[in-house]
């Protein structure tokens, strides 16, 4: 019997899965045989391909929210096959969706994984009620927040630098709107956003702890459609349709606040009140666009483009302030399939970002900038070589150019003028290969090599970065699954750690400063309960060398000699994520754990004695759910827990009085380097969406109703001491205080769709 099923011809099924009403590609979908154990997902383009080895086979198509397809197919040839599915809305309240989303997690080589989409934030409650997907990632185990309100993430013990940003392949240097607390990812844009805490792809590099990697929507090939939704802070807008039906689509998002139009109203109000302080303007906006083209069914290309800038403004007497900052990216892919096993997207990338200070006083004039910006050209291939190994490997190039700290200072009358800064290039490489494969029934393995070149002036460096992943598959529900991963890390953010604005300045590898780089491994398991729940429980240890951090003191801005105030060491990260979820029936959503440990050490700090990292967190508790009432009416709530941040707070002072005569100096003394604690934070919101009824076919629209930190917890966003003095005003003892950011905060947002 196994020798004649050996005689036989494999065949190869290959095509593209899309939506039915929108014709655009699916990510994601689960494409199996079950008789010949062969199984694969869907690529971004919503391109499969399946090898069997079978005359005739029943070939099962199913993805979560759409309705199943099960088909037979005689098999004489290769053959492609393409699949439309239809919304699970459209169909009658008997059918029931079979698919388990989670049975490809189960089977899959990959760990250390969280995958959201736009509907996911949409459910769940948050800040002014402007859905984000990053603060929706912070709710996921293993993944921390910056402190109260931010969007920044802390990825089992790695700084926000150390995490990778790529959307539609470009790099994202500063992801964040508001001083960090929005994402410049646009809900109503993004198809999907992937986050991989370890086990990183061969394809990814260049930073330590994460990738993020979103996908854009393409807009849809059949008809034009409108939506976005109308909040207390900020509006967002978004048309998508075709340009040539079945052939071409377009997709425009743009979103703005309107702070600076309250402001400036109330300024105006106020302009002949002596003792009125005007407030600063404040706003920011982004805009997405993307275009796709299909040639015919071997070649379709894209463009992608996004713009966003936050700008701070304040006008009064005679000072003139500017602070705006931003990215730019654009992005010009080709699609190509070759054959049924093997197909190559290549793109040309530009991404920018930079920020800039204006400050004028009088007749003298300041302007500070910093800018970091890539050309970069990169292909990813992969090919189906059989059913039990799927290669990927590509290569890519990159031209980075910085400007630090470019300080240009004078009058306008030209006699005094001033100029600081300098300017760094360097260029980076890489090629990368990996295999997923199986070795018998239970086993499967994925083993990747990446290959990384940087160069900066005549220094160059290199890393052999291997991956590898196994998984085991103890039963049909269960698995047992454990990776290896090595990041390096070239260019590095330099920023002021008691800043609060954007003022991040992007350094490369030099004779001084020496690549980042992380060794971690994982290991856990991943199990079906019934037929609703899906748990994981992770445990990871990772090594990080070269750690950068500054000296006592350190000049960071307008310094030439930037390098000379780093202070070189390494660090640890090692815990242990629980999560569970439910993704079907009326009450949905997660619960997770986390419980961790993140430690430093550099020589010329804390006596050279390691120490917490300031986002150490040893207990991260987070409880999502989703329930629908009624067709029409869902309610959303969440509960998180952490504890504090480690910080350096003074333990004691004393008094010095260097000249007779003079004012006595207070001089706090600190023990241990984050040898403090904030205290818990803890956190309720809750949330309510009321779906209109809608009056024509093809139109949605609902009433976003959420209370942000319901039951008002005063969270600690900074500590301070205050003097406290006697009668005589005379300081008798200092006594720390600590300043809250958000009290309970309730938002209201109308969303709509034609």
């Amino acid at each position: 019997m196994l020798n004649a099923l050996y005689a036989q011809n494999v065949y190869t099924v290959s095509g593209t899965i899309k939506d039915k009403l929108t014709n655009e590609p699916i990510i994601g979908v689960v494409v199996s045989a079950p008789s010949a154990q062969a199984g694969t997902m869907t690529d971004e383009n919503g391109f499969y391909s399946i090898s069997i080895p079978y005359d005739t086979i029943t070939l099962i198509v199913e993805q979560l929210g759409y309705k199943k397809e099960v088909i037979i197919i005689n098999l004489g040839q290769d053959m492609s096959v393409d699949f439309l599915l239809a919304d699970d809305d459209e169909h009658l309240k008997e059918i029931v969706i079979e698919g388990n989303p989670h049975k490809e997690a189960i089977n899959s080589t990959q760990m250390s994984k969280i995958t959201l989409t736009a509907k996911d934030a949409k459910q769940v409650p948050v800040l002014f009620g402007e859905p984000d997907l990053l603060k929706i990632l912070q709710l996921k185990p293993g993944v921390q927040s910056g402190g109260e309100g931010t969007s920044g993430l802390y990825v089992r013990g790695g700084g926000p630098d150390q995490n990778l940003f790529v959307v539609d392949n470009a790099v994202v240097y500063n992801p964040n709107h508001l001083f960090g607390l929005f994402s410049i990812f646009n809900t109503d844009a993004v198809k999907s956003i992937d986050l991989y805490k370890g086990d990183f792809p061969a394809q990814y590099g260049g930073r330590l702890s994460s990738v993020v990697d979103v996908k854009l929507n393409e807009g849809s090939e059949t008809k034009t459609s409108v939506r976005g939704g109308i909040g207390l802070i900020a509006s967002r807008l978004t048309v998508d349709g075709p340009i040539k039906k079945d052939k071409a689509s377009y997709i425009i998002s743009a979103r703005r606040t309107y702070f600076d139009v309250f402001t400036s109203q109330l300024n105006r109000m106020n302009k002949n009140n002596k003792s009125y302080d005007p407030i600063p303007a404040y706003y920011f906006y982004d805009l997405n666009g993307k275009v796709n083209y299909t040639l015919d069914k071997k070649n379709s290309f894209y463009l992608t483009g996004y713009f966003g800038r936050d700008v701070f403004k304040y006008n009064q007497n005679s000072l003139d302030f500017t602070f705006n900052w931003g990215n730019s990216v654009g992005v010009g892919g080709w699609n190509h399939i070759f054959s049924d096993k093997l197909k190559v997207t290549t793109s040309v990338i530009y991404s920018d970002y930079r920020y800039n200070i204006k400050n004028r006083f009088k007749d003298f004039s300041f302007k500070l900038s910093s800018m970091v910006r890539d050309y970069t050209i990169q292909s990813d291939f992969t090919y189906k070589h059989s059913e039990k190994h799927n290669i990927k490997f590509g290569l890519y190039t990159s031209y980075h150019r910085y400007i630090v700290g470019r300080l240009r200072a004078g009058t306008d009358d030209g006699t005094v003028q001033l100029g600081l800064g300098s300017v760094f290039t360097s260029q980076e490489g890489a090629i990368y290969a990996s295999d997923d494969f199986d070795v018998g029934v239970r086993w499967k393995f994925n083993a990747g090599l990446r290959l990384s070149l940087f160069k900066n002036k005549s220094n160059y460096f290199g890393g052999i970065e291997p991956r590898v992943a196994f998984r085991y598959l103890i039963s049909e529900k269960v698995s047992w699954k454990g990776s290896f991963a090595r990041m390096y890390q070239y260019i590095h953010l330099i920023s002021n750690s008691g800043a609060s604005l954007p003022t991040d300045i992007w350094y490369p590898s030099n004779s001084t400063v020496k690549p980042q780089r992380s060794d971690q491994v994982a290991t856990g398991l991943s199990l079906i309960i019934g037929d609703k729940f899906y748990l994981t429980d992770e445990v990871y240890y990772k090594w990080m060398k070269r750690q950068i951090d500054f000296k006592d003191g350190a000049m960071i801005y307008s310094n030439p000699n930037l390098d000379q105030e780093f202070v070189f060491g390494k660090g640890w990260a090692y815990g242990n994520e629980i999560y569970l979820e439910k993704r079907k029936g009326k009450t949905t959503g997660w619960v997770g754990y986390t419980l961790s440990w993140t430690w430093k050490q550099f020589p010329y700090i804390n006596e050279g004695e390691k120490f917490f990292a300031r986002y150490d967190r040893r207990h991260d508790v987070s409880i999502v759910i989703v329930h629908k009432l009624t067709e029409r009416l869902n309610i959303s709530g969440t509960w998180v827990y952490g504890t504090g941040n480690a910080v350096s707070l003074p333990n004691g002072r004393f008094v010095m009085q260097d000249i007779e005569g003079t004012t006595p100096k207070v001089i706090p003394v600190y023990s241990k380097r984050n040898g403090f604690r904030m205290p818990s934070y803890h956190r309720m919101d809750l949330g309510l969406i009321y779906k209109f009824k809608p009056k024509k076919e093809g139109r949605e629209s609902d009433l976003t109703f959420s209370i942000y930190n319901v039951y008002n917890r005063k969270n600690a966003y900074f500590i301070y001491f205050d003097e406290i003095q006697n009668e005589f005003g005379v300081t008798t003892k200092f006594q720390a205080k600590q300043v809250s950011l958000f009290p309970i905060i309730p938002s209201l947002t109308y969303n709509f769709k034609f």
